[in-house]
């Protein structure tokens, strides 16, 4: 953590003035993202209940999101869970949002049983992998990715 003062943070869901927020943090991650389509894919990803979604707010502005699923696999007999994506504005990172809403989330897994959490973070993010390794995640392989042809988004 920097020398920076530690954020007073309120975590909640999200609700549906928070898409234009939401699209800005996803643009912060590298994809970017028109308030519309964001609308577009939380009303998807909430109406199924293997997601969630928290937001940190503070200062009452939406400034971090975490986004989990739910699933089975073939390895396991019980369901695990991933985070699929963790972003914090840049204003505020440093400042324990990150930590507010990882603690949401685990506890909020905690609570469906959930004994399993994986995350999914790009190689380039050298400074989330630390983040992840500080709080007890470890890397156990990685990722291979293919864009496969198909209709158009």
């Amino acid at each position: 953590m920097t020398d920076r003062q530690v954020a007073d943070v309120i975590v909640r869901a999200p609700e549906a003035r928070d898409m234009e927020a939401l699209a800005d943090l996803m643009t912060q991650l590298g994809y970017e993202t028109r308030t519309s389509e964001m609308q577009m894919r939380m009303e998807t990803i909430m109406a199924n209940k293997h997601y969630t979604t928290f937001v940190a707010v503070s200062g009452g502005e939406v400034c971090g999101m975490i986004g989990t699923r739910i699933s089975y696999s073939y390895e396991h007999n019980s369901p695990g869970a991933a985070i699929l994506a963790l972003v914090i504005s840049e204003k505020m990172r440093g400042r324990g949002v990150g930590e507010a809403l990882i603690a949401a989330a685990e506890n909020d897994l905690a609570q469906k049983n959930i004994r399993r959490l994986a995350v999914y973070t790009h190689f380039r993010r050298t400074r989330a992998h630390e983040f992840y390794e500080k709080r007890g995640y470890t890397k156990n392989g990685f990722r291979l990715v293919k864009e496969l042809p198909g209709a158009a988004d």
